[in-house]
């Protein structure tokens, strides 16, 4: 399988540690991912998240390019509802001249996680329709097809991924681009995948269809160490549906042992979907994966307390991938 390996660091928070710490861990990470051979590094965009320290995707970005050499950077995703789409060109536009052509452009459609801080950015909804409405204008000026030119001029195109949902999918195949898919959808039916490329129109930006299948993936020792770097993140999915918060990676000592009935219901689901274990079940759980669903790229969104068992978790999923 000739399948790359690239990652998405959302910036988390760290019990005991600040959040300008959660970003200095970013550019970090991102300079032990182009060590390890990954193929591309993406940011997110979360805003007013007690958990994630960075909402603005593009200067995440520029951060992680200052530092890094080949790597390609990009945006897991930048929300169109929360931006203009010539705003966002002009970001990215800007970040090629001064780095170079190693930039993506993920693009999601999903509002701020509470009522503030929707109403905060002034997007109260965000219909499907007006989703690829966005995504045609952003790529119009990136492509130089709008009706004004962007500045600065681009020497190519950066590209631009749509983050899947059923619509994204369907737009991603309309529009001929790349998507990006994840969670719940993945462990489906495949049948969202065929008719992705059943159904897509080559473009010049993307002749083929291209599927990129994120997870949280961890590589350890034993399968017990392995979902022991998945609990962190686990347990912040689970206190986040009890008490409403979504809160900074803990820990594992100061995890109660054993979990209330509910809280452990909430982890378990929250593992549902992790990838962890040994070399050899990654690599078994990766293939299954891959030959489900087609995969043309493996995103890892893994993230854990302890910074440097997740790098040594990193390193180790590239040669997994290196063997499929």
């Amino acid at each position: 399988m000739n399948v790359r390996i690239s990652m998405l660091d959302r910036s988390r928070t760290r019990r005991y540690q600040t959040d300008a710490a959660a970003l200095t861990q970013t550019v970090t990470r991102a300079q032990h991912a182009e060590s390890a051979g990954y193929h591309r590094f993406w940011v997110s965009e979360h805003h007013g998240v007690p958990g994630v320290a960075s909402g603005r995707p593009a200067l995440m970005a520029q951060a992680v390019a200052a530092t890094t050499n080949t790597i390609r950077v990009g945006s897991g995703g930048v929300m169109l509802p929360n931006h203009r789409p010539l705003v966002v060109a002009e970001e990215f536009a800007v970040l090629t001249a001064l780095h170079g052509e190693r930039f993506d452009l993920g693009v999601g459609r999903s509002l701020g996680f509470t009522k503030p801080v929707r109403e905060a950015l002034g997007t109260t909804q965000a219909e499907p329709a007006d989703f690829l409405r966005d995504i045609t204008r952003l790529r119009d000026y990136l492509t130089g097809r709008a009706a004004i030119t962007m500045r600065p001029s681009l020497p190519g195109t950066i590209p631009v991924f749509v983050l899947g949902t059923g619509s994204g999918l369907k737009f991603a195949a309309e529009l001929g681009l790349p998507v990006v898919v994840g969670g719940p959808l993945i462990a489906a039916d495949p049948a969202p995948f065929e008719e992705y490329r059943a159904t897509f129109r080559p473009s010049a930006e993307c002749p083929e269809p291209y599927l990129v299948v994120s997870a949280e993936i961890f590589v350890a020792d034993t399968g017990s160490e392995a979902r022991e770097l998945a609990l962190p993140e686990a347990w912040a999915m689970a206190q986040s549906r009890l008490t409403g918060a979504f809160p900074p990676l803990a820990p594992t000592t100061t995890i109660p042992a054993p979990l209330a009935a509910r809280e452990a219901e909430y982890v378990d689901q929250a593992l549902k979907f992790v990838i962890a274990g040994t070399e050899d079940t990654v690599q078994d759980r990766l293939q299954e994966l891959i030959t489900r669903t087609g995969a043309d790229e493996i995103m890892s969104t893994a993230s854990t307390f302890d910074t440097q068992a997740l790098y040594a978790s990193d390193s180790r999923l590239v040669e997994v991938v290196k063997s499929l």
